[in-house]
């Protein structure tokens, strides 16, 4: 909030997507829904950055659970400081580029399932199949990459995410 007590466009944002998983509408959310709310917001918070801002949010009267007034003060000021921004378009062609050593412009589903499940911070087979279903190409059954990026770069030039 400001000087004047009135609530920022980020607090009303952070608002919004709180109030979305507050299901009994008392100004508490499970914290299994801290995550999701956070990701809503447009940040890309690793599940270890996540349990860094839960023990951060989290109740200590109520374990389990996360108050409006604590989450909306944590969460606004890792925002401004944008602290969990996405990769930039730049960053993830120079990654796909280095999965495909081929250079076709594309990879298959099975590899990138594969790397994706197995490496780094895996992926639940949840997870997999939402992206996948939205990453392959119909008619080849591979993901075009170079064609994903081309589409974050032109949202990148006038988008600009929260986080």
């Amino acid at each position: 909030m400001d000087d004047k007590g009135t609530l920022s466009d980020l607090d009303k944002r952070i608002i919004e997507a709180f109030v979305v998983f507050d299901h009994a509408s008392s100004n508490t959310v499970d914290v299994r829904e801290v995550g999701t709310i956070i990701r809503s917001l447009g940040c890309c918070p690793s599940e270890a950055e996540i349990q860094e801002i839960l023990v951060a949010v989290e109740d200590e009267e109520t374990s389990g659970s996360v108050r409006l007034d604590r989450f909306l003060l944590i969460v606004s000021h890792i925002i401004q400081e944008r602290r969990l921004q996405p990769a930039s378009p730049e960053k993830l062609l120079k990654a796909f580029l280095t999965l495909d050593r081929d250079g076709k412009g594309y990879l298959t589903k099975e590899f990138l399932s594969k790397i994706m499940m197995e490496e780094g911070e895996p992926f639940t087979h949840e997870e997999l199949d939402e992206m996948m279903g939205a990453a392959i190409d119909g008619e080849t059954g591979n993901i075009p990459y170079e064609y994903y990026i081309n589409q974050l770069m032109w949202f990148a030039t006038g988008w600009k995410t929260s986080c």
